[in-house]
């Protein structure tokens, strides 16, 4: 059996003495290397918040980038609408200018139309069934005064005539009473008009007594038999409002 050989104390320290030295020699050669490191790092943190913040400057410079391209696809579509309405009201004034134009030229024309308007109608209450004469004559006369006028508008002068020319229209299909004086037996007296559109025209004193008609073909007025008086009483009260519309037996001069 060997045995081991056992070296003295002082050369086991000795040897751990010499040792030492390289110890604190490598440290002195690393700590360079770990402070490197370490500024490496600091330096690589530093980099990796500079990149965070440039890329979180990149979205949102990304979203305004997005944002106003829907923006201005917003404005391409609303400018186009607009010169699409430009265009329209371009022509509207192209429009008016023409139409600015040629009213000279219908004020010219439209005048002596109104005229023969006038006249054509005062002809036509002169040989119509003479109710309200002198109404229906007021109205003529006042025509005639407007055409005169130079601060009434040729507008309001047409509108005026047109409108005469409807009241006498609408003479035709209305039930009417009116009162006023007639020439009874030689006597002026009150008495109550009945007029049926532009089939009749009856009168009857206020006291029922005597009723007449106007005969259009004699143009003349003619007594009325007293056997009408009830039927001429409910056409006046009916054309009053005080009866319901019922039929009314009258009668009726007949034209050629």
């Amino acid at each position: 059996m060997r045995r081991l050989k056992l070296l003295p104390l002082a050369v086991l320290a000795s040897s751990l003495a010499a040792a030492m030295p390289s110890a604190a020699q490598e440290d002195k050669y690393l700590e360079p290397a770990v402070k490197e490191a370490a500024e490496i790092n600091k330096s690589a943190a530093a980099s990796q918040e500079k990149i965070n913040t440039i890329t979180d400057q990149l979205d949102t410079k990304l979203q305004r980038f997005k944002a106003t391209n829907k923006e201005i696809d917003g404005l391409v579509v609303y400018n186009a609408q607009l010169r699409k309405q430009l265009n329209n009201q371009l022509q509207e004034v192209a429009d008016l200018n023409k139409a600015i134009d040629e009213v000279s030229v219908i004020e010219r024309q439209i005048t002596p139309l109104m005229l023969r308007m006038i006249e054509g109608l005062k002809q036509f209450v002169s040989l119509d069934v003479p109710f309200l004469p002198e109404e229906r004559s007021k109205r003529l006369a006042e025509l005639e005064s407007l055409m005169e006028r130079a601060d009434v508008a040729p507008s309001e002068k047409f509108r005026r005539v047109m409108e005469a020319y409807q009241i006498e229209m609408d003479y035709g299909r209305t039930l009417e009473a009116y009162s006023g004086l007639h020439n009874v037996d030689g006597q002026e007296r009150d008495v109550d008009f009945l007029r049926v559109g532009r089939t009749a025209l009856i009168y009857q004193t206020r006291d029922a007594s005597q009723q007449g008609l106007w005969n259009k073909q004699s143009r003349q007025w003619e007594v009325l038999p007293a056997s009408y008086r009830t039927q001429v009483t409910k056409g006046l009260r009916m054309a009053k409002k005080q009866l319901a519309p019922d039929l009314l037996s009258l009668p009726v001069a007949l034209t050629d």
